[in-house]
């Protein structure tokens, strides 16, 4: 049932993404560099507050990983800003992972028109929600990452709510507590940032508390899966300038090669930089080092172990 205008003003009245800051007034009579620093001061808080939920957020990881490594997928669902953010993490892990882009994906109310141009009204409706979800055929093997600041939109809470009786994992992850968006979920993440600069405007701390969570959550997973060998990006996909050269200058640290010998090895292995190194440093060819880390389910440490046996 939707509620009266009434009950969402004393609904929201209780929200702190929705309290005024007693510390600025009145942005207007600060000076521009005042007003600039004020906002500096305030996004410095966000850090602290996602650090307080860094053992919840790992053990979130670790639920992603496991069912991504039985071919499940990562969705990020949310409305405005939260699925705009979505997208933008979803849509990096191709290029910088490697991953096919149905493997990490932005559900964002209101569809691709929403991206560029906000359709306020989309967040109420359920219904859509629910055909999102139902169009994802999810399975026990996804997990779903439900973003709402105020941890109470409609449309994200019914996305959750479809996706949990699926049968995906989902996460409720808010910047209020004991959140509607938390409950309907298996696990509610729930990060109070404090209210904004400019009351009500969550794109602020709220938004940035939720793409430091995000970039964690993809990042780490992705680590988890094989995607990095030591702290270097090794399935990256090589589409521009700056990544082929990036490409080749990871293969030179990781290997301690020089650079013809890089760019041979990443010529012979089709830009692959994993293949590269597993090839560089075990002396095997190009090919027989793609059939080892597909072996090795793309972990390139026991492709090597198993290469230089």
């Amino acid at each position: 049932m939707t509620p009266s205008e009434n009950e969402l003003r004393s609904e929201l009245e209780l929200l702190v993404t929705e309290s005024a800051n007693p510390a600025y007034p009145d942005l207007a009579a600060l000076s521009t560099r005042e007003l600039a620093a004020a906002m500096n001061t305030e996004d410095a808080l966000v850090p602290a507050a996602v650090q307080r939920h860094v053992p919840a957020i790992a053990a979130i990881i670790d639920e992603i990983s496991r069912r991504m490594k039985r071919g499940g997928r990562l969705v990020y669902v949310g409305a405005g800003t939260p699925g705009r953010l979505g997208i933008l993490d979803a849509s990096e892990c191709p290029p910088t992972f490697g991953t096919d882009p149905t493997q990490v994906v932005g559900v964002i109310a209101g569809g691709r028109a929403a991206v560029k141009q906000a359709v306020e009204d989309a967040e109420d409706s359920a219904e859509n929600a629910q055909q999102d979800m139902a169009a994802l055929r999810l399975t026990t093997n996804d997990s779903v990452i439900g973003i709402a600041a105020s941890g109470r939109t409609p449309y994200v809470i019914a996305a959750v709510t479809a996706a949990r009786a699926q049968g995906a994992y989902t996460v409720g992850f808010s910047c209020n507590e004991n959140s509607p968006l938390g409950a309907a979920a298996d696990a509610a993440l729930e990060i109070e940032v404090g209210p904004e600069v400019l009351t009500g405007s969550t794109r602020l701390k709220a938004g940035t508390c939720q793409k430091l969570v995000l970039n964690m959550l993809s990042t780490a997973t992705m680590v988890r899966l094989g995607k990095t060998y030591k702290n270097f990006m090794v399935d990256l996909r090589a589409t521009n300038a700056k990544l082929r050269a990036r490409s080749e200058r990871t293969l030179m640290r990781a290997t301690d090669c020089d650079a013809a010998t890089a760019a041979a090895a990443l010529e012979a292995a089709g830009g692959h930089v994993k293949a590269a190194i597993l090839a560089v440093m075990t002396g095997l060819p190009a090919a027989r080092a793609a059939e080892l880390l597909e072996q090795s389910q793309g972990f390139l440490p026991a492709a090597i172990t198993a290469g230089t046996r």
